[in-house]
């Protein structure tokens, strides 16, 4: 039970009186009053100096955890690399959480996923692009067969491999591609571009585009532990010279002229063809036309020769008396009517000679001989 504090200062008093008493000073002497009548219970429990100690340890090791953090997290697309004492660990991390001894140890966190270098001469996706693992390197300047400056701009995707990424990280350090990647797309280049002459070069891109992605596959292979795989590669645009590609341009120009002379040519030619044939056929149906005619009149030809030939056949002696004695009596018909009449017959004629001259009185009919 709490203590009252006047009681308690009575009591002290009492206990200083019998002490004064007892030494022989004054037992009259007047108690001070407590004029704010304050109770309180000197006895309260105070924290021993080991929990102080304890709390004041907790709290700093809290405060070293939260600076030193002794742990990493590790996303997806990433491994991490753990460094004891500056050994690098030859097996990665995988993603997840991930504790390690401050000073002493320490995880490098690399990305795995597809990477991309710009070989441009303007294009920079500054620190955006290179948080999304896209970087920008200079255009490849190339001489090409005869010295002529070119310069090629091409896109080169590619990716770590995770399961060497320590061996690769320890060997070539946090900027491995550049010591990888970039020297071999330009060495390739230059030895594939170097091949052509300049105004080659855009005529045969297909080829040239084949070649530098495997040429730079091959050289990636010789690297030690497979450090990189290619994705792709990507040849963008080839930029020739001023002079060259003028001279370029006045060839494409000359060579579309030239198609479309040509194709006015075979134009022309399909025409003439075409009116060579509507000839032909024109001449065709006049020959056929023709070749009809001539059918017909060989054939009425050869009817009449033959109707002739039946009616020679036909002919007899008795028939030709037969003839003649009938165009005789037509002829005396003839006579009789009108008796002025000249009539002559000539020799072979369907009658043998006969000639009668109604004026002349000494003879006014005649016959031949051969009837006489």
């Amino acid at each position: 039970m709490p203590i009252d504090l006047n009681e308690h200062l009575k009591r002290k008093n009492a206990n200083k009186g019998d002490n004064d008493s007892n030494n022989g000073g004054g037992g009259n002497r007047k108690q001070p009053k407590n004029p704010l009548n304050i109770n309180f219970n000197p006895n309260f429990n105070k924290p021993s100096n080991k929990t102080i100690i304890g709390i004041i340890c907790a709290v700093i090791l809290v405060f070293v955890f939260i600076i030193a953090k002794p742990f990493v997290i590790i996303n997806s697309g990433e491994v991490g690399i753990k460094v004891t004492a500056g050994e690098y660990d030859n097996t990665p991390l995988q993603p997840g959480l991930h504790f390690f001894v401050p000073v002493i140890q320490n995880v490098i966190i690399v990305d795995t996923r597809v990477r991309t270098i710009n070989f441009s001469r303007t294009e920079d996706m500054g620190v955006v692009g290179k948080n999304q693992g896209i970087f920008r390197n200079d255009a490849i300047s190339v001489m090409d067969s005869r010295g002529l400056t070119v310069s090629i701009e091409l896109t080169v995707q590619y990716q770590l491999n995770w399961t060497t990424a320590p061996q690769t990280i320890a060997n070539y350090g946090l900027s491995w591609e550049q010591k990888i990647i970039n020297p071999v797309v330009r060495d390739v280049v230059r030895g594939v571009v170097g091949r052509y002459p300049a105004e080659e070069l855009p005529i045969k891109r297909n080829d040239i585009a084949n070649l530098i992605s495997t040429n730079i596959e091959t050289e990636i292979g010789k690297f030690a532990n497979q450090p990189v795989s290619l994705s792709s590669v990507q040849l963008r645009e080839i930029v020739l010279p001023q002079n060259i590609r003028e001279q370029i341009e006045k060839v494409q120009v000359a060579r579309q002229e030239a198609e479309r002379k040509k194709y006015e040519v075979e134009q022309a030619k399909m025409e003439a063809e075409k009116a060579v044939t509507l000839a032909k056929g024109e001449a065709d149906v006049n020959r056929t036309k023709a070749q009809g005619a001539a059918d017909a009149i060989s054939i009425e030809a050869k009817a009449q020769s033959q109707a002739n030939k039946l009616i020679g056949d036909s002919l007899s002696s008795r028939l030709l008396d037969l003839r003649q004695i009938e165009t005789q009596a037509k002829f005396n018909d003839a006579l009789r009517e009108n008796r002025d009449a000249q009539i002559f017959l000539t020799p072979g004629g369907a009658v043998p000679n006969i000639w009668i001259d109604s004026k002349n009185p000494k003879q006014t009919s005649a016959v031949s001989s051969s009837k006489q």
